[in-house]
Order: C-alpha cells, then structure tokens, then sequence
C-alpha cells in the first residue's frame, strides 16, 4: 500500500543511538556511549533501554517463557516435549502431576501421550537441557483446535501493546487463542480461518507503521 510507511530496520554493527545515558538492551551492545546492533531487525526504545527484535532466527528458550509444544515420546519419568528450538524439552512427571505416581504400575499416558498439544512454561535451560512444567497458572493440554507457527520475533508484534492486537483478533473472530513465545499459536472458535489470516499478515507486515488499521479492517 501507498500509505505504509516502513519502520526502521538495522544491520549486525549498525550504530543505532549515540548518549552516555542510554543503556544496551537485548540485541544490542555498547561501545564509547554508542549502541550498536547485534541483528538484522527492528530497534525498540524502553526508557534509556536500547533493545533491536530480529527479524528472523530460531526460538531460543528462555527461564519464564511461556510455550506450546507437541509431545512427541512418553520416557520412564516424564514427555518428550518438540517446542521448535535446537534442543528437545522434557516434562518431568514431577511438574505434570500432583499425585503420587507409581512409574512401575502407571502408563503415562493416561496423562499425555504422542501428538498431545501443551501450553507449558520452560523452567531451567542449564547445560542445554530444556525442561518444562505444568505448574503455571495458564498451563494445560490444548484440546481440538490448530495451530499455525509464525517467526518467534515475530511473537510482541502479534500480541501488542498490553495485549491489544491479540486480543482484538480474538474478538472479531470470537476465537480463543494461546500464542506461546516459541512462536507456535494455537487457535479454537468460530472464525478460525480469518484469524490465521490475521496473524500471518502480522508476520509479513510486522515491520509497517499503521499495521494495527490494517488488521482492523480485514477482520471488520
């Protein structure tokens, strides 16, 4: 469209700002009072903070992120968990179920199995291990439904500003909608087809000024 005005993009290296009080945010790094970015992608001020979204790149899980994730193996003491980063998560029994579990006696399965969908939180990454629990207050197996993957820098942009755009999707097209930080967003309702729609023109438009009219009125 005519009217979109693109917003500013940086390279690897790129000097964004220039001030002894501005402070290096993700993505970014300092050098003589200047900020400088580490990705191809879009600068974002928070206050003094200097922070770059990249443009693309693999999810890299993170302690408190919020994520959806296909079980894909049921082991002796927990799931196998593919949230689309480099590395497998796993669900120890111990963050899934309140009861006492006798493995010996007990098929896990009765509480997940293969191809289950779950909205679950990553609570350690040492050593390159992911692990997960259902503990957190939003946590759950996600019943029917779809899901569609989206680039996970993509993920601010698509919820908004204290929720906004998220949640007006779900309000033109009376859907429920679970977006985990992994970039995998699950979607259950009526209008489903409008609101993959909606989110994947977030994903191509994300870096367009006036985005937020745009979406508007396609779902009007």
């Amino acid at each position: 469209m005519e009217d979109e005005k693109i917003r500013q993009i940086v390279v690897p290296g790129e000097e964004i700002k220039t001030g002894k009080d501005l402070k290096s945010g993700h993505g970014t790094y300092e050098e003589n009072n200047k900020i400088y970015s580490k990705f191809l992608g879009i600068p974002q001020e928070f206050g003094s903070f200097i922070s770059v979204i990249p443009l693309s790149g693999p999810y890299l899980p993170k302690v408190g992120d919020k994520v959806i994730g296909i079980v894909t193996d049921v082991e002796k003491a927990g799931w196998i968990v593919d949230i689309k980063c480099p590395w497998q998560a796993f669900l120890p029994l111990s963050e899934a179920v309140d009861e006492f579990i006798d493995i010996k006696k007990v098929n896990l399965n009765r509480y997940f199995e293969p191809d289950d969908i779950i909205y679950s939180e990553v609570i350690d990454t040492r050593r390159g291990d992911v692990h997960l629990t259902m503990r957190s207050q939003m946590s759950r197996k996600l019943k029917e439904g779809v899901i569609v993957e989206i680039t996970p820098s993509k993920v601010p942009r698509l919820i908004g500003k204290d929720g906004s755009m998220i949640n007006m999707i779900k309000d033109k097209t009376k859907t429920t909608i679970r977006v985990g930080q992994n970039g995998i967003v699950w979607i259950s309702g009526e209008d489903i087809d409008k609101a993959i729609k909606a989110i994947k023109l977030i994903e191509e438009k994300s870096h367009i000024y006036g985005l937020t009219n745009e979406i508007e009125k396609l779902l009007s």
